[in-house]
């Protein structure tokens, strides 16, 4: 395999290169402001505009007034990637998955053709992908490192008791309440599952908070969830996000080359506007599962209930997740840069037990290395600071049934009044 390690390290040198450009394009003295950028960095600005935005056979707007290009399917960013250059991959390709998803009808027409304008979305053969702007890769120059946290296994031996204890190292300015699968080397996942309720968490000054499904081996990270982060997104609207993480390597939703968009209805950053949970009223979730492909090892995106196949990250662009995961969790994130206070997170208020007035992760699931569904009933929480999130894991009763719920959430260092 030394051509594919060469293609590889050729890959994280251009990515490291083109990281180096933008800090040294985009880092200005913070009292400077609104200073405007040279002409030489107005040039290479549009050079990064230009290999970022691929050329749209239509261009579709969305109610709530995001523009997304129609890319080409063989033109999307995905393919920028080294390692994809020589791909086999088309539109109408699916998945092999787990019995109970192969005969999944694409009920896309009905679960995301509301969010277009009278125009439509995007014709088949295309995929939408959200326009970026001068102003996107300026914000993304304040954009936080990704969160890092380890989990640490060790025993408590305290009265005799040998049982398993957590222990969660946080990186600076990221808060995070989940709970988790029990740490095992062992351990062979082959996705997981959930239904998060939909907030829209108040956020401000650099702040990000959101919910998310997190699956992990080594220093490969998937991600799906929602998220409200104006430093990401330019808005404080809730929205969709995927994240992966391979080795050095990271990004989200489609800002770098490796995901393969395959639907052409279901954006990623969908804006989740027209349906936001009200604490003690109407709640509103959302259903995502990232699921192995039995034949290939490709890890999919799965949305709604009906199992959309929205698209996938090839096995090719990791090393730890070539194979399975071994860790899973479900909960809430929140950051803050240094000296700002941190922000709210789910409903904005510490759980209390009841799904219709706390930020939960229901029907949650993990698939075995045969992708058959494992039920989960027993999970490890953590919250870094109980003072601003809690976190409970526990059957409760939820719509005439008794059922698993990660509940989450809390006012973090302002409290809601």
């Amino acid at each position: 395999m030394p051509i594919k390690r060469n293609e590889f390290r050729m890959h994280q040198r251009i990515v490291q290169q083109t990281l180096l450009m933008l800090y040294f394009l985009l880092s200005y003295n913070g009292a400077q402001g609104d200073e405007k950028l040279s002409k030489l960095e107005e040039v290479e600005l549009e050079k990064q505009l230009k290999l970022l935005n691929k050329p749209a056979v239509k261009t579709v707007k969305t109610k709530y007034g995001d523009i997304y290009d129609c890319v080409d399917f063989y033109k999307q960013r995905a393919f920028d990637h080294p390692l994809l250059k020589d791909h086999n991959f088309y539109p109408k390709m699916k998945p092999t998955l787990s019995r109970i998803k192969k005969n999944s009808n694409s009920s896309t027409v009905s679960s995301s053709s509301t969010i277009w304008s009278k125009d439509g979305g995007c014709p088949f053969g295309t995929v939408p992908v959200k326009r970026i702007t001068k102003d996107n890769l300026i914000r993304q120059r304040r954009m936080p490192q990704p969160e890092d946290v380890t989990f640490d296994t060790q025993f408590d031996v305290s009265n005799n008791n040998s049982e398993l204890k957590g222990r969660y190292i946080s990186s600076q300015g990221y808060k995070i309440a989940i709970a988790r699968t029990p740490n095992e080397p062992n351990n062979r996942f082959a996705g997981a599952g959930m239904a998060t309720s939909v907030y829209n968490p108040h956020v401000k000054d650099g702040q990000h908070s959101g919910s998310r499904l997190k699956i992990q081996k080594g220093s490969d990270i998937l991600q799906v969830g929602w998220r409200v982060d104006p430093t990401l997104y330019g808005d404080t609207k809730t929205r969709l996000f995927i994240h992966f993480q391979a080795g050095k390597t990271h990004c989200f939703n489609t800002l770098c080359p490796g995901f393969v968009q395959v639907d052409s209805e279901f954006p990623l950053d969908r804006s989740y506007q027209n349906m936001l949970s009200q604490r003690g009223g109407k709640t509103w979730d959302a259903t995502m599962y990232i699921d192995r492909d039995l034949a290939n090892g490709n890890w999919w995106l799965l949305m709604t209930r009906s199992f959309n196949q929205v698209g996938f990250w090839p096995q090719r662009i990791f090393t730890d997740l070539t194979s399975f995961a071994t860790n899973v969790e479900w909960g809430g994130v929140a950051y803050s840069p240094p000296g700002v206070p941190k922000p709210p997170m789910g409903s904005s208020f510490f759980p209390i037990k009841n799904s219709s007035y706390d930020g939960y992760c229901s029907e949650i699931t993990i698939l075995n290395e045969k992708g058959k569904t494992i039920k989960v009933d027993e999970t490890i929480t953590h919250t870094d600071n109980p003072s601003m999130y809690q976190v409970f894991a526990e059957p409760i009763w939820h719509n005439s049934e008794w059922r698993y719920f990660v509940l989450y959430g809390g006012p973090g260092e302002s409290p809601h009044v």
